[in-house]
């Protein structure tokens, strides 16, 4: 029997895709976070690994919809630098 591969949404373009390929966004008490490794404690939202998709998260603030809060433009911005630092 072969295993299942656990399958997620991402937020901003909505395509269904394995976990794997994409960036978990980790909401652990007031602090949110880019997740690399999977494995952080706390509410997750998952992102594609695409430029486009972490602009539209920002653009469209649907981080508030998903972690039903407001979250500043900072944060927004330290998950965009964040995630242009890991395509090098």
């Amino acid at each position: 029997m072969e295993k299942k591969i656990p399958m997620r949404t991402c937020i901003a373009c909505r395509a269904n895709k394995p976990k794997r390929e994409l960036i978990r966004i980790v909401k652990s008490g007031e602090e949110i976070k880019l997740d690399f490794t999977g494995k952080l404690n706390g509410r997750g939202a998952y992102i594609c690994n695409d430029k486009g998709c972490v602009e539209k998260l920002k653009k469209q603030k649907l981080l508030n919809k998903a972690f039903s809060m407001q979250v500043s433009e900072q944060v927004y911005d330290e998950i965009l630098e964040e995630f242009l630092g890991k395509q090098d």
